[in-house]
């Protein structure tokens, strides 16, 4: 007896058939062996045009039509301000600013060169449109452009003090408060956000707006930040680095100061290394941040061998110099704690430090 691979017994004489297959439609797909050539020239490869505006495509070695109704699969449609750029390029406009309210999709109209005739066009236009919140954040991000563009300071600090002023345009934090202060303390906190501080008396010469209301608007501003974040359930960001605004340290204003004095990468990091171990042992407690760089300068410039006198540090830090040797005398009776034996390594010779 024999059986079947589903149990079934056979009857003598039968053999089992497996039943065949279910046959599936296989969906289709283009042929890529399969080449488009011309019957006229056969030559391989095919020097084919595709003539978009006529819809056909061409033999470009005899002209023979080989296909038309061809589908222009380019964008519909463009703009004149990008003509410099390589074929179909952008056909679209600029992204939308995210600075700014609205769509933006209005019209603007620039007299540029074009006479009298065109500057009283866009002044008419101007004036007919209502888009005022738009046009007071234009202007305060021009002002933030501006100042940040003729202090050095980077792009990325820049947009975020604009991203700043928005929240709080938006949240109006500081409405009837004067526009200045808000600028300079949006700018202050974001050099914070990316670990190039400023101190308040820089942000006082920048902006015309005095310490003690860059430091109001700054307290503001930063508890308005926190809330924010913290409703979000974040930290602050800025760009896609996470940061805290701490205070500003001795040892954040040590690069633009050593670079102001002309001295070298090797003084600059034992700087900031003597400027760390001043905050840590408290050398100089009470003392600004401003007052410590500049003392610190004086201490490393000449256990280094390259001095630069106080009045020069003091220029160079924006502290007087009277200032700068008071801090000192506190930094040398503690000089044990601040030079470390990788100082003296270096080529530092504490025999070079003046008196007191």
């Amino acid at each position: 007896m024999s059986y079947a691979p589903d149990g079934r017994l056979l009857s003598p004489g039968e053999v089992y058939e497996a039943a065949p297959a279910p046959v599936k439609d296989e969906a289709w797909q283009e042929d890529l062996n399969v080449t488009l050539i011309c019957p006229d020239c056969r030559e391989n490869p095919p020097v084919l045009i595709e003539e978009f505006s006529a819809g056909d495509t061409i033999c470009g070695s005899c002209g023979r039509v080989l296909a038309d109704r061809i589908i222009d699969t380019r964008s519909e449609w463009r703009t004149f301000s990008n003509d410099d750029q390589p074929k179909d390029a952008s056909r679209v406009g600029d992204a939308a600013n995210p600075f700014l309210n609205g769509s933006q999709l209005q019209t603007e109209i620039a007299f540029g060169d074009g006479g009298m005739r065109a500057r009283d066009l866009s002044r008419a236009h101007n004036k007919s449109n209502h888009d005022k919140a738009n046009k007071a954040l234009q202007a305060a991000y021009n002002q933030i452009t501006a100042l940040t563009d003729s202090h050095n300071i980077s792009r990325p600090i820049a947009d975020t003090a604009k991203q700043f002023f928005k929240s709080t345009d938006d949240a109006k934090l500081f409405k009837g408060k004067s526009q200045d202060a808000i600028i300079a303390g949006c700018i202050f906190i974001a050099c914070r956000e990316h670990k190039q501080s400023r101190s308040f008396l820089e942000v006082y010469k920048m902006t015309n707006v005095s310490k003690k209301e860059v430091g109001r608007t700054y307290k503001l501003l930063e508890a308005f930040l926190r809330k924010t974040q913290k409703g979000a359930g974040d930290s602050i960001e800025a760009g896609n680095q996470k940061s805290s605004t701490a205070s500003t340290s001795a040892a954040s204003l040590m690069p633009r100061a050593c670079a102001k004095l002309g001295l070298g990468t090797q003084v600059q990091l034992i700087a900031e290394d003597c400027a760390d171990r001043v905050d840590k042992h408290g050398v100089a407690a009470g003392r600004s941040p401003l007052s410590i760089t500049g003392a610190v300068l004086y201490l490393v410039s000449h256990l280094m061998g390259c001095p630069k006198s106080a009045k020069e540090i003091g220029l160079a830090v924006q502290v007087s110099d009277g200032t700068i040797r008071t801090a000192y005398k506190l930094m040398v009776a503690e000089q044990d704690k601040i030079i470390s034996d990788e100082c003296i390594a270096k080529g530092g010779d504490r025999s070079r430090l003046p008196a007191a």
